[in-house]
């Protein structure tokens, strides 16, 4: 069957052609716009941020060379012709590894009183499940604090507070921890399914018992995962608590670099890069797994 073509009359298709000519010019001159906003953004702030390509690109040999000489022993020789020189923090005299456990375990402790107390946390700042407006506003200003400030600026004031060693390390990803992923699951918590919660209400129940039983077995999947990938990044930033005195392997590696030990910074680089990489290769698996059963639900 021969379908018919409709045909507009010349003056309606002309209007919609000019209609659509001037939306496209309006849509390009848009873009346009927004481009130019953009690159006058990005030199405005190189230009108070003191960015100077000329000393970059003249000074990038400095950094190149650094690096070189990472590869390198003292004697000029390559540092994979000898490994067992070369990592000798392991094969030798077991050095690195214990700094490395105490790294892991400042994450891990770091993590877990972090999103315990961002558990907690979280449903105090929900919109849903909180009427008072004050509450919310103190427990969501309280989650930015912690958040906001760096954790090397909280380990260095817990450094003075309580010394040299693990505890300002552990204190410092904790409370960044809990501003994290308080404010993580809070989101969480906000798009909940209320009819359980309701539900639950509806009998008599408390609200501690309405969040246990109505909101926990909707987020504690989504829960778990987030906290997964903060031990990922834990473990990441506890590598460098050490720069502060904070414990870890990040102490050891600090001294290297003071002190120019180009072999020992490669290979203390490495160890951290190897065990970051199996951590991230685990977590990844379990999220995975995790939204799996979530999706099968």
């Amino acid at each position: 069957m021969a379908s018919a073509i409709l045909r507009l009359p010349e003056h309606q298709a002309a209007a919609l052609v000019r209609a659509y000519e001037t939306a496209q010019t309006e849509k390009r001159r848009k873009a346009l716009l927004g481009a130019a906003v953009l690159v006058a953004c990005i030199l405005a702030a190189a230009h108070f941020g003191e960015v100077d390509l000329k000393r970059f690109f003249t000074h990038i040999g400095n950094f190149t060379s650094y690096i070189g000489r990472l590869f390198f022993f003292d004697s000029g020789a390559s540092v994979f012709s000898d490994p067992h020189e070369w990592l000798w923090g392991i094969t030798q005299k077991n050095r690195w590894l214990p700094l490395l456990g105490q790294t892991l375990i400042i994450a891990y402790l770091g993590t877990i009183l972090g999103a315990a107390t961002g558990f907690i946390a979280s449903f105090l700042a929900a919109a849903n499940l909180v009427r008072s407006r004050w509450l919310r506003f103190v427990v969501r200003r309280f989650l930015e604090f912690c958040r906001t400030v760096p954790e090397l600026v909280f380990a260095l004031v817990f450094v003075v507070a309580f010394g040299l060693g693990p505890l300002p390390g552990v204190l410092a990803l904790a409370i960044h921890t809990t501003g994290a992923l308080g404010k993580l699951f809070a989101e969480v918590v906000e798009n909940i399914d209320m009819k359980p919660v309701e539900g639950i209400a509806s009998t008599g129940a408390n609200w501690v018992e309405t969040v246990r039983f109505g909101a926990v077995p909707q987020v504690l999947s989504n829960f778990v995962s987030y906290t997964l990938l903060r031990f990922e990044i834990n473990v990441r930033t506890a590598g460098v608590m050490g720069f502060v005195g904070a414990g870890g392997i990040g102490q050891e590696l600090l001294v290297n670099i003071r002190q120019f030990y180009y072999s020992d910074v490669s290979a203390v680089l490495l160890l951290i890069v190897v065990t970051v990489a199996i951590i991230d290769l685990m977590t990844e698996r379990l999220r995975t797994a995790l939204l799996g059963m979530e999706a099968q639900k």
